[in-house]
């Protein structure tokens, strides 16, 4: 069975666990996420993008 899931949906349910039982507050969420916007229009985002890529298809070539 493949599970396709978006980076951004994972992400986001990540924040909302962490806002919840971590005690990530509103303002430190919102911080990081102006962050990866702004970051986001950098030259620095296709190695981040391609950094990412590779990591997923590391993990989707491991076999449980």
């Amino acid at each position: 069975m493949v599970l396709s899931l978006s980076v951004v949906v994972l992400l986001g349910a990540f924040v909302v666990v962490l806002c919840r039982y971590a005690g990530l507050r509103t303002w430190h969420a919102v911080t990081c996420t102006l962050f990866g916007f702004f970051l986001a229009s950098t030259s620095v985002a296709p190695y981040i993008r391609d950094g990412a890529r590779a990591v997923t298809r590391l993990l989707s070539g491991i076999d449980l």
